[in-house]
C-alpha cells in the first residue's frame, strides 16, 4: 500500500515492482500477489489497461490511519483512559499536530472563541483532553 499511496495515481505491476527492485529483488508475480490480495480484500481498485491492471487506492493514508486509530479506540473498555495514554506518548510536535487538527474540526466559529480562551488558559485544552 505504501507505494501505491505513494504515487497518489493507478500503478501497474510493473511500476510497482521496479520501484521495489531499486531496494531489493523481488519478483513480479510476488508484485502481482500482493495487490491482487489488496484488492480482494477491497483496499485498491483495479482498471483493465491492455493485458495488466492499474491498481489504485480506495482511501488515503491518512483515512487508513484515522480509521485503525478509531478502531483500536472503540475497542478500548476505557476509552478516556486509553486517549489519556496515547496522548502521554505524543511528542510535543504530535501534541501540537493534535491541536491543530482539533482547531480544524471545531471550524473557524470555534476557532475565534478558542483563540480568545487558549489565550487566558494557555493549558487549558491539553487539560481537557485527559478528563
Amino acid at each position: 500500500m505504501t507505494r501505491v499511496w505513494k504515487w497518489n495515481r493507478p500503478v501497474t505491476v510493473r511500476e510497482v515492482l521496479e520501484d521495489l527492485q531499486r531496494e531489493r529483488s523481488i519478483a513480479y508475480t510476488t508484485v502481482m500477489t500482493v495487490l491482487d490480495n489488496l484488492h480482494q480484500k477491497g483496499w485498491v481498485r483495479r482498471e483493465a489497461e491492455g493485458r495488466a491492471y492499474r491498481y489504485e487506492a480506495v482511501s488515503t493514508r491518512a483515512a487508513y490511519a484515522a480509521a485503525l486509530m478509531n478502531d483500536a479506540w472503540s475497542q478500548s473498555d476505557n476509552p478516556a483512559a486509553a486517549l489519556v495514554a496515547f496522548f502521554g506518548m505524543m511528542s510535543d510536535e504530535q501534541r501540537q499536530a493534535l491541536r491543530d487538527a482539533v482547531r480544524i474540526v471545531q471550524g473557524p466559529e470555534t476557532m475565534d472563541t478558542g483563540a480568545d480562551t487558549g489565550a487566558e488558559n494557555p493549558g487549558s485544552a491539553q487539560d481537557g483532553g485527559g478528563r
